[in-house]
């Protein structure tokens, strides 16, 4: 599923460029620009970012930074887009890994995953899967962790043959949501994530899915 997918298309929100990188010398520029703006992020957290801190950690003209992006929210959509897509192949993998038998140890390489982010993706912990910055009204209903928890439905349908239903969609939802507040937590005062808080999480959404999934 493309990244503008889940995030234009159904959330409302917009992570949109203004203009998307067609040669590797332009790709890299944004990427540093992006990494620029993760650095920032993790050290002062996304409230206080502004695109000339951007534009200065990634040694680019402030011009630069908005020939990419109309404003800071852009930046920080353009970098919370990027979480979530780098989760998401991660969980993917993660569930389709053949040395993954069952799909109690598919979901719980899927947990590693995003665990692995907070300690690894600089910013990540301000910006992860679950938030989305948008100063318009939600259009729908729906969050982005429900998606995320439609994505994993279906990728571990497809390699298990586990159930597809509403029921089982809500289940994932739910066990996505005590994931991200757990780990969250885990995170809030331990860099490496507390033991405790990472070890109830990865049961809590075990115990979730077995309801489900038996």
């Amino acid at each position: 599923m493309p990244l503008t997918e889940l995030i234009d298309g159904k959330l409302g929100g917009t992570a949109q460029l203004r203009n998307e990188p067609v040669q590797a010398r332009s790709t890299a520029r944004l990427t540093a620009l992006l990494d620029a703006a993760a650095s920032a992020v993790h050290e002062l957290g996304y409230e206080r970012l502004t695109t000339a801190m951007v534009a200065e950690r990634a040694g680019a003209s402030i011009g630069t930074v908005y020939r990419y992006f109309p404003d800071r929210i852009a930046v920080l959509q353009a970098l919370a887009s990027r979480n979530l897509d780098r989760v998401l192949t991660g969980i993917h993998e993660a569930y389709t890994d053949q040395r993954h038998a069952t799909w109690q140890e598919a979901v719980g390489g899927g947990f590693d995953i995003y665990v692995e982010a907070f300690r690894s993706e600089p910013g990540f912990g301000s910006l992860r899967s679950g938030d989305i910055i948008d100063l318009r009204p939600a259009t729908t209903p729906t969050t982005l962790n429900s998606h995320i928890a439609s994505v994993m439905v279906r990728t571990l349908a497809d390699r298990f043959d586990t159930d597809r239903s509403a029921e089982t969609q809500f289940a994932f939802e739910n066990a996505v949501e005590v994931m991200d507040a757990l780990v969250a937590r885990a995170f809030a005062r331990d860099a490496h994530g507390d033991p405790a808080f990472l070890d109830s999480a990865r049961a809590l959404v075990l115990s979730i899915l077995s309801e489900r999934l038996g």
